[in-house]
């Protein structure tokens, strides 16, 4: 492997001082409640409304501010991730099989009652997360979303978000952000009842706040700064690929890029390009910052030195720019997305495509996926038998539990096997 640019190293848990100042935060969020959303939401958005929740008539006249294009363009994007989303339901069967004779054993998916979503604001208003979030649960079944967004700069809710929450199926739409924002749906605060699930991205504020919070309710995943790696060989077009990986730079000055070339000219080239696009890319403070000090390029000897790599990176987004793709997809493990040929590209599956944009970061793609209609379920067994097969299991299972010392699992067993003993004999 020769290396042309090296990044600094990712974060991969969250720092001290991040941790103490939200454990304090959620300590006076549970001990004040309302009283302490208020404050912090002055303290850190300037927001004071007479009301965090919006009204039917203020969602309303948000959305009547949005132009029809935005409006149709919502809709496309969220028709198609409904779409995808009602197809992955449809893979999630429910289970049922005779074990043994008279010893039936299934499972059953049952939707959550309530998600919590969060929908980032901050430097970019992130409307499009709407969907990624409120739609799968819907799907999934769920009976109540609550919605949070922050405030835009100046104060107010961002027309577009609040267009998208409602189209998504919020079925409370709150303008709240950070911190505040998470305890609120956790604790439910007398305002809303507590959700089960809190999903959505956000700063590290966020991030630290559901990673402190869970336990209270469950959570999709830990969702940092976003990342992208591209895979490509000499058949790609380097413009095409510097494009893509600046794409993802202007997210965050801490967002991660990884390229992985197959000759070290293709990777100079790469190189010049970026160098070329960044000069007059209009968010280029950001994306420079973010290529300084996260970018890294290296040259593998082969194909599969090159899948090594990336699999060690785990990256949220992988694309492909290759001859044969289908070597790469078969062979390949941790990503959060694969976005497969020049022809698709990570801000497809962030906007537009159908597929989630909520993912893993920071390598946790190499034990998790990201959100999908399932994250909302739980898979829930069952059993049931006839008094013949209770007799017979009950005497395996009281042996097992006198080797085990635990008598009254013993008991529970036995009165079994006697009572259905006796019933076989009276007939």
């Amino acid at each position: 492997m020769l290396v042309i640019k090296e990044g600094g190293h990712r974060l991969f848990e969250s720092d001290p001082e991040t941790s103490r100042v939200v454990a304090d935060l959620l300590a006076d969020l549970k001990l004040r409640g309302l009283a302490a959303v208020r404050d912090l939401s002055r303290r850190f958005d300037g927001w004071d409304p007479p009301s965090f929740e919006l009204s039917e008539g203020q969602i309303a006249e948000s959305i009547r501010t949005c132009s029809d294009q935005l409006i149709r363009d919502t809709d496309y994007c969220q028709g198609n991730v409904r779409r995808f989303a009602e197809a992955q339901l449809r893979t999630l069967q429910p289970l049922e099989i005779e074990s043994q004779p008279g010893v039936w054993l299934g499972h059953r998916h049952v939707p959550v009652q309530r998600v919590g979503s969060y929908i980032p604001g901050g430097r970019y208003p992130m409307f499009g997360s709407a969907q990624m979030s409120i739609i799968p649960a819907k799907v999934a079944g769920v009976d109540t979303v609550v919605a949070c967004t922050p405030p835009v700069r100046g104060g107010g809710a961002y027309p577009a978000t609040i267009n998208a929450m409602k189209r998504a199926g919020a079925d409370r739409i709150f303008v709240l952000g950070g911190v505040p924002a998470m305890a609120l749906m956790a604790y439910g605060m007398g305002v809303v009842e507590p959700v089960d699930i809190l999903c959505g991205a956000g700063n590290k504020f966020v991030a630290e706040a559901k990673r402190q919070l869970f336990g209270q309710c469950g959570i999709d995943l830990l969702a940092g700064p976003t990342e992208i790696a591209v895979i490509a060989d000499d058949s790609a077009d380097p413009s095409l690929v510097a494009c893509d990986l600046l794409g993802q730079a202007e997210h965050d000055p801490a967002s991660g890029q990884l390229c992985v070339c197959l000759s070290e000219a293709f990777g100079r080239a790469v190189l010049r390009e970026l160098e070329r696009q960044l000069a007059v890319l209009p968010t280029r403070e950001i994306a420079a910052q973010s290529w300084a000090s996260h970018g890294k390029l290296y040259v593998a000897d082969d194909a599969t030195e090159a899948i090594r790599l990336s699999d060690d990176y785990a990256p949220e987004h992988l694309e492909l720019h290759v001859r044969d793709p289908d070597f790469y997809q078969s062979r390949l493990r941790n990503y959060g997305s694969l976005f497969i040929g020049e022809e698709t590209t990570v801000a497809y599956g962030d906007k537009s495509i159908g597929t989630n944009h909520i993912l893993p970061t920071s390598r946790s793609a190499r034990y998790t996926g990201g959100v999908w209609v399932g994250k909302f379920l739980k898979t829930v067994t069952y059993q049931r038998m006839t008094p013949a097969a209770s007799r017979e299991v009950g005497e395996v299972t009281a042996r097992q539990c006198d080797v085990e010392r635990m008598e009254a699992h013993a008991i529970t067993a036995r009165v079994r096997v006697d009572r259905y003993g006796a019933r076989a004999s009276s007939s």
